[in-house]
């Protein structure tokens, strides 16, 4: 079984996502010159106090958008394959692991649940003044999209790219979104009524 590299970050990496990096520590420098060379993905994996997180989710490298003399390097990566850490390796300067990828369970997804967690989705951009384009997402994946642009809790998000079923991930996102949303609109109001940026959203 090859060995997949590593990259411990604060962060859950959602399949489809796109993640912009700036690399500059020795071993990610090396790292990621050997998967750009093979045009190989790379694991990124939620940093942990105690470790790291077993499910994290597989990153391919879409463009490098600047090299620095010094070897640093700005790339975009995107999320690709969820996977869990069956076995962790140190013989080298970076973190690689024997891992299993994990599909989702075949089910149907309730409209219900998906309506939900859209029309939750959309109050919460509408708040910030920002808009919804679904349009590119893919439909077994919805859950991941519209998690991926807001700014989650990081166990919640973890807990989404557990789950193997995209009805369960958009049953799980429409409560939590819906729980958030009264607090959300209660910032706003308040936002508003102290005069915020002196016109209402």
């Amino acid at each position: 079984m090859a060995l997949l590299p590593l990259f411990p970050l604060d962060i859950v990496l959602l399949p489809g996502t796109p993640l912009p990096l700036h690399i500059f520590e020795p071993r990610y420098k090396e790292m990621i010159r050997e998967c750009l060379a093979n045009d190989a993905p790379f694991g990124v994996v939620r940093a942990l106090e105690e470790g790291i997180a077993d499910i994290g989710c597989t990153a391919q490298t879409i463009t490098v958008t600047k090299e620095y003399p010094d070897g640093r390097m700005d790339l975009v990566a995107e999320g690709r394959n969820r996977f869990e850490v069956v076995e962790l390796n140190e013989e080298r300067s970076f973190l690689r692991a024997e891992v299993l990828l994990m599909p989702d369970e075949k089910g149907s997804v309730a409209d219900e649940d998906r309506t939900r967690a859209t029309r939750a989705h959309l109050e919460i951009l509408s708040l910030a003044g920002a808009v919804q384009d679904l349009s590119a997402a893919d439909p077994n994946q919805l859950s991941f999209h519209l998690a991926a642009s807001l700014p989650l809790d990081l166990d919640f998000k973890q807990k989404l790219l557990v789950m193997r079923s995209e009805g369960e991930r958009l049953r799980a996102l429409a409560e939590y979104l819906e729980a958030l949303l009264p607090k959300l609109q209660k910032v706003s109001r308040t936002r508003q009524k102290a005069g915020g940026n002196g016109h209402a959203q």
